[in-house]
């Protein structure tokens, strides 16, 4: 299809769609796009003004109004052509330049660094918060993106696709866009996990055909049923999305011929009442599964999603799931807020503030928040599933999955978590730690007096509204006893990390920590860390970084050898960026000079030396590799010939004087044995263990080399002690 032809397909359909558009306003988005993106090129080769023109066919399709398809027509204008936001605002209205504008500067989501993530998320709530229209022309242009995604590199769709499973399909879940989340977590799955999407296409498929005889009958048989009592219905059948049977795959750790419940019946009447006796009707046809029936229609989700959910069980034993709604839930199921200009063709501006607060709030709530909370926090306000209960009065309250007790009470007032003392779990007294199960009725017991939180009450709590009220109640209550503990805490921690020193005794250290956090003064780093505002691990990496950067400058200004001299160990090891210090060596790789070596800053013992190719290495956690440091042998030290100890295991044949020749020839070669077993396996074959001293790497090899030669040897591996 050409570009014109496009242009005009797009234009049909919003007269049919939106008959009220402005159709010359959006056809003068067009060509203004199309001379401004003259000569740009995507990256399959076409023309470039084929994406706006598609992003423009999604917004129509949404159901957006004229703004929204002419942002769309525009919205690359920006950020890759020479046009403004005056000019844009001249030609279309402030409006339109508005969105445009709001849709550039969201950008691109980064992920390298957690810092700049939080930026690109607040910059969207910010965005969503003002108009949501936004978002929704955001989500329109990365669905595009994502439907050609083939054209990117291999790197790039990967990266591309993380970011959509992360923050775009979950965005368009909270806006109850479910058409747009499932596409674009299935398009995501494609790229991520080539393997295991084609595995589930290609098992829908060998099942198709069952599939659609059995949806076929059940259709039928609800349908009968429903006309003979007299209730208007229209019904679908589908099967799941493809991403949904990935995760119910993944979580029980099954193959798609063992996932049975894939398959989905929906049924659409006039009314509330209906719906509620199309239930009756379909639970006299089929078994319901216990535990199975969700009634989101008197407890409706977050995002507005209404609908009632039963699992029953077919007459050929396979489960089914069958939603029932009306018309209106259907639409807005569908479609999730851009629902209010498909079917409204406005949004009611008291509804559309009420419905999405929740945006505005979660920005309140994290005005203070360091990016990695940040991150961690808007991903369980924003994207986790949702556990629903109830007030002792019947007021539901819905809280991320994995809530407890105390989440519900700051949830209510952070008067009732500060004076909370326990809880009521369905009339039952209850763990303040429960986790929240839906349906559960919660009563808070409080005392007349302001107790105010414990400390171990944020190792408990999943929101961040709780989260923040503890720490803000902390900062204001208890500043003595913050700093106290922040001090005790940094102290415990820049001893063992063998900083304490360098933080204490170089002024321009300590600056520059203070500086990067925004802290006036030690005491109130200390404050902030006592009452959780900043973690000691974030403080501990600034510390050693900048200790890093002081020692370059030292070195720069002082001879090699000199500083060599300086951070010389008698164990033969010189630590850099840290001085003179502990060393021991590691057991479970046992390094000798020549090895390729890395330290490991312990608790309480110095560094441990290993080399760089020891499994502890190698898969080292994230914490852990902050703690490790360089390091490299002092060649003076090791001319003295200290001998080191290392770990031999020999795999022979199980033959006799085998173990002689092996004590032969260490003691040919003037080896030191501190110690020596040796033991028979099954089918022939035996193991010997030795521990022994050498010199170095050199001899060690020279010394494996002819261990290897002797008659029966069949390997020489080096060991864990």
């Amino acid at each position: 299809m050409d570009i014109q032809t496009k242009i005009d397909f797009l234009i049909e359909r919003v007269q049919k769609q939106t008959p009220n558009a402005d159709v010359d306003k959006i056809r003068m988005a067009y060509e203004c796009a199309n001379a401004a993106h003259a000569g740009q090129k995507r990256k399959n080769g076409d023309p470039y003004i084929i994406h706006p023109v598609s992003v423009a066919g999604i917004i129509v399709e949404m159901g957006l109004d004229t703004d929204s398809i002419c942002a769309g027509l525009l919205h690359d204008c920006m950020e890759d052509t020479d046009f403004q936001y005056d000019q844009i605002a001249e030609k279309f209205g402030k409006s339109v330049a508005d969105l445009v504008d709001g849709v550039t500067r969201l950008g691109q989501l980064h992920y390298s660094k957690e810092q700049e993530q939080m930026e690109d998320l607040r910059k969207m709530l910010i965005a969503m918060a003002k108009d949501i229209r936004v978002i929704l022309i955001k989500l329109a242009d990365r669905l595009h993106n994502m439907r050609t995604i083939q054209f990117m590199t291999v790197e790039k769709q990967r990266s591309k696709s993380l970011e959509t499973m992360e923050i775009y399909a979950p965005i368009a879940h909270r806006l109850g866009m479910q058409k747009v989340k499932w596409e674009l977590e299935d398009l995501s799955l494609q790229r991520l996990d080539p393997i295991g999407y084609k595995e589930i296409v290609d098992g829908l498929e060998r099942q198709r055909s069952e599939h659609e005889e059995m949806l076929e009958r059940i259709k039928k048989t609800i349908g009968t049923k429903l006309n003979e009592s007299g209730i208007k219905n229209s019904i679908s059948a589908r099967v799941k999305h493809i991403y949904s049977i990935y995760r119910k795959m993944y979580e029980q750790n099954k193959s798609i011929d063992e996932i049975y419940d894939i398959c989905a019946v929906r049924v659409i009447v006039d009314s509330v009442a209906d719906c509620y006796n199309v239930l009756g009707y379909v639970h006299d046809l089929y078994k319901p599964i216990p535990g199975r029936f969700k009634d989101y229609i008197s407890t409706p989700k977050p995002n507005g999603y209404r609908s009632l959910h039963t699992t029953v069980i077919g007459r050929s034993g396979v489960p089914f799931e069958v939603q029932i709604r009306t018309e209106e839930m259907h639409k807005m199921a569908e479609y999730g807020v851009a629902a209010h200009w498909k079917y409204k063709q406005h949004v009611e501006k008291n509804g559309s503030e009420e419905t999405y607060a929740w945006i505005r709030q979660l920005l309140e709530s994290q005005q203070d928040t360091e990016a990695e909370d940040f991150i961690k926090n808007i991903k369980v306000d924003l994207f986790s599933d949702e556990v629903f209960v109830f007030t002792p009065r019947g007021d539901v309250v819905n809280l991320p999955a994995g809530a407890t007790p105390i989440d519900f009470a700051y949830g209510i007032h952070s008067a009732v978590g500060n004076r909370m003392t326990g809880c009521k779990i369905n009339s039952k007294i209850a763990p303040i730690d429960y986790t929240l199960q839906n349906g559960d009725i919660v009563e808070i017991l409080t005392s007349k007096e302001t107790h105010g939180p414990k400390r171990d009450w944020l190792n408990m709590i999943k929101t961040s509204e709780a989260r923040n009220k503890i720490k803000q109640w902390f900062k204001k209550e208890c500043r003595e006893e913050n700093i106290e503990q922040g001090r005790t805490d940094l102290d415990r921690e820049l001893r063992s990390s063998l900083l304490y020193n360098h933080f204490m005794e170089r002024p321009e250290v300590q600056a520059n920590v203070l500086k990067k956090f925004g802290y006036p003064s030690l005491e109130e780093l200390y404050a902030a860390i006592g009452y959780g505002g900043i973690t000691v691990t974030k403080v501990l990496n600034k510390v050693r970084d900048e200790v890093v950067r002081a020692r370059k400058q030292e070195e720069n200004r002082q001879p090699l050898t000199q500083n060599r001299v300086q951070g010389r160990s008698e164990s033969g090891v010189i630590v850099e960026d840290i001085g003179n210090c502990k060393v021991k060596f590691a057991r479970c790789c046992t390094p000798v000079p020549g090895d390729d070596i890395i330290g490991y800053i312990t608790r309480g013992y110095g560094v441990s030396v290993h080399r760089k190719d020891c499994v502890n290495v190698k898969h080292s956690s994230p914490e852990d590799r902050e703690r490790w440091v360089k390091v490299c042998w002092d060649e003076n030290h090791i001319e003295t010939k200290e001998r080191f100890n290392t770990a031999l295991q020999i795999s022979t044949n199980d033959r006799m004087g085998v173990m002689n020749d092996v004590l032969q020839t260490l003691t040919n070669n003037h080896i030191n044995v501190k110690d020596f077993n040796g033991k028979t396996l099954s089918e022939g074959y035996g193991i010997i263990n030795i521990v022994i001293e050498v010199t170095g790497l050199s001899q060690l090899d020279a010394l494996k080399k002819k261990l290897r030669s002797l008659r029966g040897v069949i390997n020489v591996v080096r060991q864990s002690m």
